[in-house]
């Protein structure tokens, strides 16, 4: 995918994950035949009453349409606060600035039916900050009969490639997924199961906070066999490539139903199952698909949980991938933390070039598309 020099200057990436803790941005400058440079970082959490607008908004509920219209009213509020401080760290005006690529909070994904909903009101973003926008990534890529997602695979093909080595990108996010960087130049990529979603949702529920620190809460806890078996008993975590999933599949209800015949497990059992439970499906998945794998770098939230960490390494070696070293992206010289955002405004910066965004091979779509509409500043 070669870069259009037209489309060349500084880029915001925002994006707020499944987690629903806050936003993630960056500021990066993007030039033809060059890596790109990392001007700022930012974070900017969300309130409490946000957070729990947006999980009120997994599911149907009444009147939906206003709960969404402010909830994406509030976001875009957040939108602007987290650019405005990447101005203030990078020491940019507004008019240095390209475009903001911004993915907006998924509530709803449904590729199967059509259609995947990610909160976000970019004409307002647009308004507040005095920037272009770029937004509403996913949805062509599924209008061409597409997963929409993972997009990342095609931004972590051109900064974490390596030619002759078959390379795993994985990112624990609410959802785990990885992208194979086959040493022959192919790329796949495809959704693994919960990761975040479950073990913040279970440490919320019996910590009263947001995640697992350092992975405390499970590292206290004994894995329970039978308990992991019951949330292994799942179509989706056998199901072939392209495929996709969130919080439709993997929320509290469905943690709560495989619960059922467990009452009484303590806590801190479940959470270490939980940790398990990521860390099998994302090395089944890696011993079928890239079982010649020479390193698998990890992204996102889980990046910071040593317990999750180890037990990826733990579960690669007992599915028969031994060897393989489990490093973060710092290792390839992006922080976990900034892979994200950086790849939206890659894709924000595509759009502008008028490249295609996503890989056919990894979504399933009829072909490459360009992603995301454009506001206007």
């Amino acid at each position: 995918m070669a870069q259009d020099s037209t489309a060349d200057g500084i880029y915001f990436g925002l994006m707020s994950g499944t987690s629903m803790d806050g936003v993630d941005g960056i500021a990066v400058e993007f030039a033809k035949g060059k890596p790109p440079v990392v001007l700022a970082e930012a974070f900017v959490g969300f309130a409490e009453g946000l957070r729990e607008a947006l999980f009120g908004l997994q599911h149907p509920g009444e009147n939906e349409i206003e709960r969404e219209a402010l909830a994406a009213n509030a976001l875009a509020t957040r939108y602007t606060v987290c650019c405005h401080e990447l101005l203030r760290a990078g020491n940019l005006s507004a008019a240095d600035v390209r475009a903001i690529g911004v993915h907006g909070q998924t509530v709803r994904h449904r590729p199967e039916k059509g259609y995947t909903r990610q909160i976000n009101n970019p004409a307002l973003l647009a308004e507040m900050a005095h920037i272009d926008v770029i937004a509403d990534f996913r949805s062509r890529d599924v209008a061409a009969g597409g997963q929409g997602a993972p997009l990342v695979p095609a931004f972590h093909a051109t900064v974490f490639g390596a030619p002759g080595e078959t390379r795993v990108v994985c990112n624990l996010g609410g959802i785990s997924n990885i992208t194979i960087l086959n040493a022959a130049g192919s790329v796949r990529g495809f959704d693994c199961g919960p990761a975040n979603a479950l073990l913040d949702e279970w440490a919320h529920r019996h910590l009263g906070k947001p995640y697992d620190q350092n992975g405390h809460f499970a590292a206290g806890g004994q894995v329970h066999r039978p308990l992991l078996n019951a949330l292994l008993d799942e179509p989706f975590f056998t199901q072939q490539p392209p495929k996709s999933t969130g919080r439709d599949l993997f929320n509290p209800a469905w943690l709560d139903e495989k619960l059922q015949a467990f009452a009484g497990l303590p806590p801190a059992d479940v959470q270490a199952t939980l940790v398990v439970l990521t860390a099998i499906t994302v090395a089944r998945e890696i011993e079928r698909h890239a079982s010649d794998v020479r390193a698998v770098y990890v992204c996102g939230g889980g990046a910071r949980n040593p317990v999750l960490m180890k037990a990826i390494q733990a579960a690669l070696e007992d599915s028969g991938v031994s060897g393989v070293p489990v490093l973060t992206t710092e290792a390839l010289g992006v922080p976990p933390h900034q892979v994200e955002p950086l790849a939206f405004a890659w894709l924000a910066m595509r759009c502008v070039a008028r490249e295609p965004g996503n890989l056919a091979a990894v979504t399933g779509a009829a072909g490459e598309r360009v992603l995301g509409a454009i506001y206007p500043r």
